[in-house]
């Protein structure tokens, strides 16, 4: 598009859509490719909490390490556990568990429950980090859930991206979890549901064009059992 500039605004303009609508009619659309199947598996996102009003207060360098350090640490975490961070998305990041796949791994599913689990126990280890950079604590929320995901691959990524209702589903649960804790949707609790050390709460339930009254659990560590202690 480049070559356009030298004309006028309004023939640049003109001359641009012409192109794209020459390159929509004729140039297949392989930028990103679908698979055309779904697998089911743990989809998880992870979300700073009032992060504009943070971060409306700090300067340009403070505001990088301030993602940085809350970024890195997540996908830290994720990646132990043996999950895929599949992109970040303003202040929050999108991963699955590709060892859930179909619910099989009872392994892989506690994994993905200890992942989340583990994030919130590390929150204070995060914001000693936070202090020493002289930045204001960060709080957050994690949402985890079980179900359908087509996946794609793009060109310009090394990564796949997932896409799918559930990837909606569990955004919209997110919102619904207290400040540093962890929810599940439905669809996980009906298979985690009796793994030991974990308590789960049904909190509220939530309503769409897909799944009418659909369960939001809290999910804490049973209090007889400790992953750690700091």
């Amino acid at each position: 598009m480049s070559k356009l500039h030298n004309s006028q605004p309004e023939e640049y303009l003109s001359n641009t859509k012409s192109e794209l609508v020459r390159r929509l009619k004729s140039t297949p659309y392989n930028e990103i490719t679908f698979s055309g199947s779904y697998k089911s598996c743990c989809v998880g996102i992870v979300d700073a909490v009032n992060s504009t009003s943070t971060t409306a207060k700090l300067v340009n360098g403070k505001l990088c390490k301030y993602y940085s350090i809350f970024l890195n640490a997540m996908s830290l975490i994720i990646n132990e556990f043996g999950g895929v961070v599949v992109k970040n998305i303003g202040d929050s990041l999108l991963y699955y568990f590709p060892g859930t796949q179909d619910g099989h791994s009872k392994s892989a599913l506690r994994d993905a429950l200890e992942c989340s689990m583990v994030m919130i126990e590390l929150h204070s280890i995060i914001n000693d980090k936070m202090r020493e950079e002289d930045i204001p604590p960060i709080n957050y929320r994690v949402s985890i859930d079980y179900g359908n995901v087509m996946i794609a691959k793009s060109l310009n990524s090394i990564n796949d991206d997932v896409f799918g209702s559930t990837i909606n589903l569990c955004t919209k649960i997110n919102s619904m979890a207290h400040p540093n804790s962890v929810v599940t949707g439905g669809d996980l609790h009906q298979i985690v549901r009796n793994f030991s050390g974990y308590d789960f709460n049904l909190m509220t339930s939530y309503s769409s064009g897909l799944k009418l009254n659909y369960p939001i659990y809290s999910v804490i560590r049973s209090k007889t059992r400790k992953w750690f202690s700091l």
